[in-house]
């Protein structure tokens, strides 16, 4: 019988397949695999409830390997559906902390269903036959609620949570995928951002080097945390200019006799008449 349950399996990848190429709407998408899925889950359903199994280990690996592939598709594509459907309007910061809280959500399941996911995960058998043996539940395994409203003939106590497993694990690769488009989108809209124009330092060297001692000291690049080195080296990058030895030139400058920090006094000066003239400020 699982013959068949695999020639179905294999069919229904095929026709998800075909509607992953021809659809390119995510709702869409996940609508019409949910409908392919629910009738392929009726038609093996149908085989199981008329076959029968002949071996308690047929039945085990029906519940425990076969039917879990099927329903997690159907778990994988509604989740998908719900999260796209409810997905917030806004810019990419707001649309990575929802895709984030739907990865928490996966980690809370995770946290609730510890001892059996390990079990799974380590490929134990020991207790396959309360797990996947359809009427063999018991009590003290701490049985979730709907597994009182499912159907008995074709459902056993933890096939289900197989599959939101395997449906998880899907999940989570949509969402992490999800992230590195937004995270790559982030980082093509900043390069579309860079200025059309290049900036050449046109002062002199002293200057500059006046204005980097004077934003070192302030301390405004990170947190006054950043090196006197490095932002030098960082002023040669983006002006394309070599300072040479500017702690030389800053000695010189500190020798001063009179205004010792002449271009910043400049710069206060020219800030101070702008302000002044109210036609320069439109």
């Amino acid at each position: 019988m699982n013959f068949k349950i695999n020639v179905a399996l294999i069919n229904l990848n095929e026709q998800i397949n075909f509607i992953d190429l021809e659809i390119d709407n995510q709702i869409e998408k996940c609508k019409n695999s949910i409908d392919v899925i629910l009738k392929s889950v009726s038609e093996i359903k149908k085989i199981v409830l008329k076959s029968g199994f002949k071996v308690d280990t047929e039945e085990i690996q029906f519940f425990k390997e076969l039917k879990p592939q099927f329903t997690s598709k159907l778990i994988y594509y509604n989740v998908v559906y719900k999260i796209e459907m409810k997905r917030p309007n806004g810019g990419n910061r707001i649309l990575k902390k929802y895709y984030n809280n739907e990865l928490l959500k996966l980690k809370a399941f995770f946290d609730n269903e510890l001892e059996f996911y390990q079990y799974y995960r380590s490929g134990s058998t020991y207790l396959d036959y309360k797990y996947f043996q359809r009427g063999k539940f018991d009590i003290k395994l701490a049985l979730d609620n709907y597994y009182f409203e499912t159907d008995t003939t074709f459902s056993t106590s933890h096939d289900f949570k197989v599959a939101q497993i395997l449906a998880n694990d899907l999940i989570q690769l949509y969402l992490e995928n999800q992230l590195i488009m937004i995270e790559n989108k982030d980082i093509s809209e900043k390069s579309q951002r860079k200025p059309n124009i290049k900036l050449m330092w046109t002062g002199s060297k002293v200057a500059l080097t006046e204005l980097l001692y004077a934003l070192h000291s302030e301390g405004v690049f990170n947190n006054g945390k950043a090196d006197l080195k490095d932002i030098a080296e960082y002023f040669e990058h983006i002006f394309e200019i070599d300072l040479g030895q500017y702690r030389r030139t800053f000695l010189e400058i500190r020798a001063r006799k009179n205004d010792r920090a002449k271009f910043i006094t400049s710069l206060n000066e020219a800030l101070i008449k702008k302000m002044e003239n109210s036609d320069d400020l439109i």
